[in-house]
């Protein structure tokens, strides 16, 4: 499987892909893009990465969560280039016997891939401008480059 791909990302065959017998719980987490961000319409994200060190990094995340919960399965992966509002740029799918593995997880997947993996991206806005930032922009909520989301109390 490819982690990172030009092409439209196929939920529903990747989902189907990741069933197994002794998994009780699966958890899909789609992220897609929005039609606004900071009070601003986004008309699209352009997303660009440097694959190969990309690839290998969420290739290691994924083995890291498989060490740390007993999960059947983990997949990950994530487009590059052109990604209109309602599509998903990236997915995350974990199995597990019981759902809190499986939910944990997953979380913990998508946010070490939003923050540690060389994905970048620019979005471009309705009104014609555009910004350039990493896959994460928790900073622009947070004030803090180096504090994320999922870090805070509201996280």
């Amino acid at each position: 499987m490819e982690y990172i791909t030009e092409e439209a990302l196929d939920l529903a065959g990747l989902l189907s892909g990741s069933h197994h017998p002794a998994a009780g719980a699966v958890v899909l987490f789609s992220g897609e893009v929005r039609d606004n961000n900071v009070g601003r319409r986004v008309s699209y994200i352009d997303y660009e990465s440097y694959v190969p060190l990309a690839s290998k990094m969420m290739r290691q995340i994924l083995e890291d969560a498989k060490a740390r919960w007993d999960l059947t399965i983990a997949v990950a992966q994530h487009r590059v280039g052109k990604v209109q509002v309602l599509e998903s740029a990236v997915v995350v799918i974990t199995a597990s016997a019981h759902r809190s593995e499986a939910y944990a997880s997953n979380r913990y997947i998508i946010d070490r891939i939003k923050h540690e993996v060389p994905i970048w991206k620019c979005e471009y806005f309705e009104d014609g401008t555009s910004i350039w930032g990493g896959n994460c922009n928790c900073h622009a909520e947070t004030g803090d480059p180096n504090k994320h989301i999922y870090e805070s109390e509201n996280g």
